[in-house]
């Protein structure tokens, strides 16, 4: 008897899954038995529309492997798309049991020359086209949870390291990615109530957004292991989706090649107590001494 695939059963909505991380993420999850619905608005790097529609070729090379894939082309950054996506995978496949947030893209400048256009549509997409498809599909498992049927219900998030450390030149990218990680506590921690368990990687990969801002760390290998290929962080971001991952919630995970670590981030670090008001000078002086007993953070991307 052949074993039972991880995610065989199941339904899943990967944002963003036409090309690079989405679209390994997708492969991945109808190799492990998952009816997949294919999101992707089809636009350039930089946000912008595309000619071609990347979420059919990735639902086609599904259905001929063999899965069961659907594309959607609408904007999940907007209320009626973020719906319509819900919506299709409850119409098409009759349930919803993980969502994958991925969708994203990058406008890059120093801060001094960040237009506020570009600011808003990294915000636009990563932060906000996080929140919607969450909201549609927190919406639909609350419901299911009230006819007393609590689902075993995934959301998979996608940070960043330049989210967790900062990036130069990435000031409205780093926001966003940060920003996900706050959204990633609040849902975990609303949600649980509703069978659905709510966790964040950090990945680092060769995609579209990061072969020419980091080219020489993401060219591929001649030969041997592509530490820098998509596909590696994939793995992870299945069993998070899946039911096999009970009881991982509000988490966060750095993934890279053959790496995984669990990020443990803001602790209390020393602590001064004066009992009463300190003066600047006197609040300045003890800051110092608890500056001297610290760690020293991890460097800002590209400021080494």
């Amino acid at each position: 008897m052949s074993a039972r695939l991880l995610c065989e059963g199941r339904v899943v909505i990967v944002t963003g899954a036409g090309r690079g991380l989405g679209r390994a993420h997708a492969l991945a999850y109808a190799a492990e038995g998952a009816r997949v619905v294919v999101n992707d608005l089809g636009v350039g790097l930089d946000g912008t529309p595309g000619p071609d529609s990347p979420a059919r070729q990735v639902a086609d090379e599904i259905r001929a492997a063999g899965g069961e894939a659907m594309a959607h082309g609408g904007d999940i950054a907007t209320t009626d798309g973020a719906a319509s996506l819900i919506g299709a995978a409850l119409e098409t496949y009759g349930r919803l049991d993980t969502l994958v947030n991925n969708a994203g893209f990058l406008r890059d400048r120093m801060l001094v020359n960040l237009d506020e256009d570009d600011w808003d549509a990294v915000l636009r997409v990563h932060l906000k086209g996080h929140f919607l498809p969450l909201k549609h599909a927190a919406a639909h498992w609350r419901a299911e949870t009230r006819a007393g049927r609590t689902p075993q219900a995934r959301v998979v998030n996608t940070s960043s390291g330049a989210g967790l450390l900062g990036s130069v030149g990435q000031g409205n990218y780093s926001a966003a990615k940060a920003a996900i990680i706050g959204l990633t506590l609040v849902a975990a921690a609303e949600m649980g109530r509703y069978g659905v368990q709510v966790n964040a990687i950090a990945p680092a990969a060769r995609t579209r957004m990061t072969e020419q801002t980091f080219a020489e760390t993401m060219t591929a290998p001649g030969s041997g292991f592509d530490a820098m290929a998509p596909e590696n962080v994939s793995p992870l971001v299945v069993w998070l989706g899946s039911a096999a991952s009970a009881g991982v919630t509000g988490r966060v995970f750095e993934t890279e090649g053959g790496r995984i670590t669990v990020m443990e981030g803001w602790r209390p670090g020393p602590t001064a107590d004066k009992g009463a008001r300190w003066t600047p000078s006197e609040a300045g002086e003890a800051t110092l001494k608890l500056l001297a007993e610290a760690e020293v953070p991890g460097a800002v991307y590209g400021s080494r």
